[in-house]
């Protein structure tokens, strides 16, 4: 996956997260989006979000970054 669809996915991803959503949620509402997006794109893509986005929007970065790091500590065991 190139930088732009990482940036798109990570578009998306500022537009639908909610405080509320669980990443099962919104790895589903991703791929609404982006259909052909494997959950370890959404994961790097979240990250990317994060970066570009953290002095932007404070909350939805939090809310990512949780989504995020539950995917490595899920990956890593």
């Amino acid at each position: 996956m190139d930088a732009s669809e990482l940036q798109a996915i990570g578009d998306t991803l500022m537009r639908i997260v909610t405080p509320d959503m669980t990443p099962k949620e919104l790895v589903k509402a991703a791929r609404k989006v982006h259909p052909n997006a494997r959950k370890k794109d959404i994961a790097r893509a979240v990250f990317h979000a994060i970066i570009a986005n953290a002095d932007q929007d404070l909350g939805k970065s939090r809310n990512l970054q949780a989504f995020a790091l539950a995917e490595r500590t899920r990956q890593a065991e």
